[in-house]
């Protein structure tokens, strides 16, 4: 009976020590079953690279994620009113971007200094994520592609048509390729902004004094011709029937059929898209796509933006910082990057990644990406700047319930006061 009593107590032992250790599951600095929060636009977080890196770190460590995820249209409104209202995540997802100012950096986030990873990421995503007193915002865990006008080559050579080198050029193959029925660009307006900036990047990339003046408030896009001179251009090319007919309901979702059915011929994006988002299985694959320079009448021989990176930010106000900044160091250890990132068609953040590839597209073009490329400006640098505060400016003009000048003045009005809601010195 003592026998059978003792070899009880003893499993009984064994069993709270399993227990309270953890099991096999979490690791030696995070209890088992903590569940994190993680905040950022819908679009992003559903990335292969992202879903993969969420995968590993459930599978190894046994805790949770809670991933919050917003529409695109919607989610720098959604989670500016969830931080006021003290609903922070543990770990947030955001680009170094003017938009970031609405979340109170200084007050809000963990500096990541000092972290162990730090000595691991590329001298051009280290740079990236500080702020201007050197701090280190997030991981750069993302992808550092080019964005331009990505364009069907294989049916532009059999219909007899190159692509642009200027932007006479293009709105000539533009109007051609409307004329025989095509869609020439897949403009997707129903949520998504990015392409603005492409356009706008020019014009300050290349006259910082300019942007200088526009953030001290003592001039506005009204002032600049070039944006408006982009503003008409857009109106003119949603007139003539350049973006299709339907541009107004296409989504992100969408693109993907647009481009690989033939239907549409370009698009402004970036590379990396079409190694996460290229659904396989259409008429047209990646192999007869090629890059171009975007055009939108602010660049006589066009542009490309250089990379932006969405960075994984620990809340210092979050209900588990510590086991956030573990989740940071998981997703910033070789083994688990290169797993997440095989494949993909991305420039390194990471010096110990490996798994990459670079796109035949971006490589083919190398000559004139070196010529007409700008960093990305108009995001990163103009006080104010919100790319859906563009959209909800433009689109109205879109459907003709203002015109030109009135949506400039929109988008001057929204950016003002922005600025000013994000306490900007002279707004």
């Amino acid at each position: 009976m003592r026998k059978k009593i003792f070899s009880a107590l003893l499993m009984l032992a064994v069993t709270v020590c399993l227990t309270s250790c953890g099991g096999t599951s979490g690791t030696a600095d995070q209890p088992e079953g903590i569940t994190l929060t993680i905040m950022g636009k819908k679009s992003d977080l559903e990335r292969s690279y992202m879903t993969s890196i969420f995968e590993q770190y459930r599978n190894a460590t046994g805790n949770k994620l809670d991933i919050i995820a917003y529409e695109d249209n919607e989610f720098e409104t959604s989670a500016a009113e969830k931080f006021a209202n003290g609903d922070v995540p543990d770990v947030f997802l955001h680009f170094h971007n003017a938009d970031l100012g609405r979340f109170d950096v200084a007050n809000n986030f963990y500096y990541l200094n000092d972290e162990s990873w730090v000595s691991d990421l590329t001298d051009s995503a280290d740079a990236y994520c500080r702020d201007k007193d050197g701090n280190l915002l997030g991981l750069p865990f993302w992808e550092n592609s080019v964005s331009g006008c990505y364009y069907n080559k294989t049916l532009l050579d059999s219909l007899g048509l190159r692509a642009a080198a200027t932007q006479g050029e293009f709105d000539v193959l533009c109007q051609v390729l409307t004329e025989i029925g095509y869609t020439p660009i897949c403009w997707p307006g129903d949520g998504c902004t990015w392409m603005f900036q492409f356009g706008l990047d020019p014009v300050f990339a290349d006259d910082p004094q300019l942007l200088e003046k526009l953030n001290r408030n003592e001039i506005s896009y009204s002032d600049i011709p070039e944006v408006t001179d982009m503003i008409q251009w857009l109106s003119d090319a949603a007139e003539k029937g350049w973006f299709g007919a339907d541009y107004e309901a296409t989504g992100w979702s969408d693109i993907g059929a647009a481009l690989g059915s033939g239907q549409a011929v370009m698009t402004f994006i970036w590379d990396t898209w079409f190694y996460t988002d290229f659904e396989q299985g259409n008429t047209y694959t990646v192999d007869d796509f090629a890059l171009m320079p975007v055009f939108m009448n602010t660049a006589v021989n066009g542009t490309y933006e250089g990379g932006n990176l969405n960075m994984m930010m620990v809340n210092k106000n979050g209900s588990h910082v510590d086991a956030a900044l573990d989740f940071l160091k998981f997703c910033a250890t070789a083994e688990n990057y290169n797993k997440a990132f095989d494949g993909i068609a991305t420039v390194n953040c990471f010096k110990g990644q490996t798994t990459n590839i670079q796109s035949q597209m971006v490589t083919a073009a190398q000559s004139s990406i070196a010529e007409n490329e700008r960093v990305s400006t108009a995001a990163s640098r103009i006080i104010g700047y919100s790319a859906e505060d563009v959209a909800d400016a433009v689109n109205p003009m879109f459907r003709g319930d203002t015109d030109v000048a009135g949506c400039v003045k929109m988008m001057d009005d929204l950016r003002i006061g922005e600025a000013q809601a994000q306490g900007a010195e002279g707004f």
